[in-house]
């Protein structure tokens, strides 16, 4: 029988929901359990796919090719369970959908209503696929109370009485904010949440209540009487050093005691956590440090890089090191008078992530010199392979008109436009000037690994899976030069046309890839490329 977890928010939004579902999820799968995590996201956009980083963070994309809310990297990270398209709905989406049946005349003349039409797509959604698990946690985007979020919270409320008494449970997440001036915690705002949330038709089983103080005992109390949950299911949640002490930490302030009791289940053994114990003693006891300068173009926004930054701080628990991230804007090395020495000679290693446009991209360019010709350990993703290749052929086979297609016309497209690639479904076909939502290389697909290479040998494997997401592609035209200049196309796809790795065997560590591997890096399995960049750049840091 599954059973269903339905997370909410209050008071202000960036509570930790998303990583609250993720650290739950992980302590009832450390009890044996088979979790599955879902996002419900209110905003009208089909997916966050057009979405500025700067308005969304980071798209999180799957395996099947799904662009997705960056809250669903924490629930792989935290759970090693693959994510995919059918966890992940927005408002967009389910609207999309119902008008089309309603265009289709699907709906045979009925008037297309909110409910029941939106919340039946809404429950349908919640329900699909989840025979093969024992909980489903279900985070609902927003605050309590944004008129974009009342659709979702009817549908809770419904689904709730569909699923009958023992299979469904509430969780509310709330802030308790300390008044300086007053000098204590004031727990009114979880009141009135926890009663407007009420007021929709959901009495919440459990609260967790962020603060950054501890909760006493009697404020504790006050918050379970006034809104008629059991003075254990208040579960206090205070900052952690690491979000990967939050499964430890909400552990012992008893959230999963509190929800298998609010299940009727007796809670039983203590859960097995020596995985998540062994990644905080690796994080609390390092043996070095090194610093690592990602060379980006949303660096004002860390969430942009959300998977990046944990794929680098897995990499240092390999190692058994900490790593310093050094957020570095490539617009800076653009200007005349720049000293780009200055800013990366510091560093024990150089990374350029994905991107899209042109701002930046010369920035980036002289990154990629500098890393190489300072022999500074360089990883290139994405767009950073792009600029890595656009390097190579500007300063070291004479081209100095080396470009992209993506900045505009040139008479040397080192980088082009993906016009057609075998993806699952058979062959897909790009055009100039169509649809930017959902068109790009999306998901999971093979490369073949030169036996001899570099990446080989990291990988172990000759062929690899990894997550795409990009709409222009390294050019094979320019494949002699580039090799010609030490730059080795180590990985392509399996039919041979499209360049999927790069690197310089001559180089202490300097490669460069298409797809984005820290999308499936985690804490307890670093993903081998960030573990084996990391270790590079404690050799850097020995001879700096």
């Amino acid at each position: 029988m599954t059973r269903f977890i339905f997370i909410t928010g209050g008071v202000v939004s960036s509570l930790g929901k998303g990583l609250m579902a993720a650290s739950l999820a992980a302590l009832l799968q450390a009890r044996g359990y088979r979790v599955r995590i879902r996002k419900f996201d209110p905003y009208l956009n089909v997916d966050p796919g057009t979405m500025s980083p700067y308005q969304h963070g980071e798209v999180y994309v799957t395996d099947d090719g799904a662009e997705t809310d960056l809250d669903l990297g924490h629930y792989e990270r935290f759970t090693g369970v693959p994510s995919r398209q059918s966890d992940n709905i927005t408002s967009g989406r389910i609207y999309q959908t119902i008008i089309n049946r309603e265009r289709r005349g699907d709906y045979l003349g009925a008037t297309v209503q909110v409910i029941p039409h939106v919340t039946d797509a809404i429950k349908a959604f919640a329900l699909a696929d989840t025979d093969d698990v024992d909980f489903v946690l279900c985070e609902i985007g927003g605050t309590v109370g944004d008129i974009e979020s009342l659709p979702f919270i009817e549908a809770i409320r419904q689904l709730r009485n569909d699923l009958g008494r023992g299979r469904s449970v509430s969780i509310h997440v709330t802030l308790v904010p300390f008044i300086a001036a007053a000098g204590e915690l004031k727990t009114k705002p979880t009141q009135h949440s926890v009663r407007e949330l009420t007021a929709l038709g959901v009495q919440p089983d459990v609260l967790v209540c962020r603060a950054e103080r501890p909760l006493p005992a009697s404020d504790r109390a006050k918050i379970a009487l006034f809104c008629n949950v059991p003075v254990e299911a208040v579960i206090p949640a205070l900052d952690a050093e690491s979000i990967y002490g939050v499964p430890l930490q909400y552990h012992a302030e008893g959230l999963d005691h509190a929800v298998l009791r609010a299940f009727d289940i007796e809670p039983g053994m203590d859960p097995d956590l020596r995985r998540w114990t062994d990644i905080i003693d690796r994080l609390s006891n390092t043996e070095g440090e090194v610093t690592v300068g990602v060379v980006g173009k949303y660096v004002g926004l860390p969430d942009a890089y959300k998977s990046l930054n944990e794929a680098l701080v897995h990499g240092g628990i390999a190692n058994r090191v900490k790593v310093n991230i050094r957020w570095i804007d490539a617009e800076l090395f653009e200007a005349a008078d720049s000293d780009i020495a200055a800013s990366l000679e510091p560093l024990h290693a150089i990374l350029v992530p994905g991107a899209f446009g042109e701002r930046g991209a010369e920035g980036k360019i002289a990154s990629v010199r500098f890393a190489r010709e300072r022999r500074v350990p360089f990883f290139g993703i994405c767009f950073g392979m792009q600029m890595a290749c656009i390097e190579g052929m500007r300063n070291l086979a004479n081209v100095p008109g080396a470009s992209s297609s993506e900045f505009g016309p040139t008479t040397e497209p080192v980088v082009g436009l993906i016009t057609e690639w075998m993806g699952p479904a058979g062959l897909q076909m790009r055009a100039e000037g169509g649809d930017l939502g959902g068109t790009m290389r999306l998901g999971a697909y093979p490369a073949k690994l030169t036996g001899n290479s570099v990446v080989a040998a990291i990988y172990g494997s000759d062929e690899v899976q990894e997550r795409h997401r990009h709409r222009f592609e390294v050019n094979t035209a320019y494949r002699d030069p580039l090799e010609a200049g030490g730059l080795v196309f180590s990985g392509m796809s399996p039919d041979g046309t499209l360049p999927e790795i790069v690197e310089r065997p001559d180089h202490p560590w300097f490669v460069g890839v298409q797809y984005h591997p820290e999308l499936k890096s985690k804490p307890f399995d670093p993903h081998p490329l960030f573990k084996s960049f990391i270790e590079a750049a404690v050799r850097q840091s020995r001879l700096v």
